[in-house]
């Protein structure tokens, strides 16, 4: 077989001879044409008029490709790849969010003018309007504070005020003067992080101010009990980011941000333990806009209030004695509940008493704080009424309370 299997290059065809030569010059004098050769050829001439055409108008149009259009496209590649590598992204995103992004001091002693004598933490700039700029920052960042300021990223330094705080969620607003403000950070949508995902925390650190550390998001959504009192005893859930991102003391309040530069979580807390390392939370930022905003409306978050200081009846970590246990009279087998220590507001109204214990809200039975927290603050609003089933003296009885609305400070 030849290099080309056809019969004109190839060896399967008849080799056109000298006596076929000869008999097709004997038809032309002959007069043996018809004239179909003749139309063949100029069939023949035809195609290659057109096949030449064609050529010419493909080699126009991939000049005029050439001028107007792949330019345009190698600078969006170029600037596809370069945005592709994570590296180039984190800086990217770091120089995007850094303006928005405050160290916070909190001083607890009115006057005082040196930092280093301060409690320090982080904040986020998330909303200006009306000469006024908004800060993001954490409830317990501003705890106990006498004056507060912001201290921008080029070292300006503004007085700061509470605009409102919710010690449940630990996240706080406060307001400084705007003029001199020029950057918000931009929000993102905590609800589609995905394990893995790369991210960049940034803050106020030990007070190393513009500080930046990355990593990745260890879980997108865990639920980490709280002690609301710090007292040992867990008495609520809070939904958090967990990161590998170094979080240090100092970084409560700052921005955990996407390689978009997307404002994704606000740093709260860590696990410092020994053998611990890299686990550190943020409280989501779809959370913290929801909670922010209306501070910001409103200045408090408006909650149910039932008005009872209770400790749980069955707590491991503040187990009751064998004589308080006796005192409280109950049936054999009681053993989850909510025992009532103090009772204020409405519960007071509707006649609970210290040492009852509260075993179901509108015949849904409560085993702990924890969940009396959550069944009010997720199924009952302010006004609403809500029936309270407990023992007193080892006999069950109920009441009807009317819900008010939670205070600022104290228990519910």
């Amino acid at each position: 077989m030849g290099l080309f299997d056809d019969e004109y290059y190839g060896g399967s065809g008849s080799r056109r001879g000298f006596s076929e030569y000869g008999s097709r010059r004997s038809r032309r004098r002959s007069g043996g044409y018809n004239g179909s050769d003749r139309r063949s050829g100029g069939l023949s001439n035809a195609a290659v008029s057109a096949v030449l055409a064609s050529l010419f108008t493909a080699l126009l149009l991939c000049g005029l490709f050439a001028v107007l259009v792949l330019p345009r496209l190698n600078g969006t590649a170029f600037t596809a790849l370069s945005a592709s590598d994570p590296y180039d992204r984190i800086v990217q995103a770091a120089a995007a969010v850094r303006p928005s992004v405050v160290s916070i001091v909190n001083h607890r002693t009115a006057g005082e003018v040196m930092a280093e004598n301060a409690a320090l933490g982080s904040g986020v700039i998330f909303q200006k309007q009306d000469g006024k700029a908004y800060v993001i920052t954490n409830d317990h960042v501003i705890a106990g504070a006498e004056e507060l300021e912001a201290v921008l990223i080029d070292g300006t330094r503004l007085k700061a005020a509470v605009v409102g705080t919710d010690v449940i969620t630990d996240v706080a607003v406060l307001e400084i003067e705007g003029g001199k403000v020029k950057s918000i950070a931009k929000v993102g949508d905590s609800d589609r992080l995905d394990l893995g995902e790369t991210v960049i925390a940034l803050g106020n650190p030990l007070g190393l101010g513009d500080t930046l550390t990355s990593g990745i998001v260890s879980y997108p959504k865990r639920v980490m009990p709280v002690s609301l009192n710090e007292d040992g005893v867990y008495d609520w859930e809070q939904q958090v980011i967990q990161t590998d991102a170094a979080i240090n003391e100092g970084n409560s309040g700052g921005a955990l941000v996407d390689l978009d530069g997307r404002l994704i979580g606000i740093n709260t807390m860590k696990i410092a333990s020994t053998g611990v390392e890299g686990i550190g939370f943020a409280i989501p930022i779809n959370q913290v806009i929801e909670t922010a905003e209306e501070l910001v409306r409103s200045g408090r978050i408006s909650r149910p209030y039932l008005g009872v200081y209770s400790l749980d009846l069955n707590n491991p970590y503040a187990p009751m004695a064998e004589d308080q246990l006796s005192d409280l009279k109950l049936p054999k087998g009681i053993e989850k509940g909510v025992v009532v220590l103090e009772s204020l507001g409405p519960a007071k109204e509707a006649g609970i008493k210290l040492n009852d214990v509260i075993v179901g809200f509108d015949n849904h039975s409560i085993d702990s704080t924890l969940m009396l927290r959550k069944y009010l603050y997720g199924y009952k609003r302010i006004g609403d009424k809500m029936k309270i089933s407990y023992y007193r003296d080892g006999k069950k009885q109920s009441v009807t309370v009317t819900l008010g609305e939670r205070p600022q400070a104290g228990e519910q």
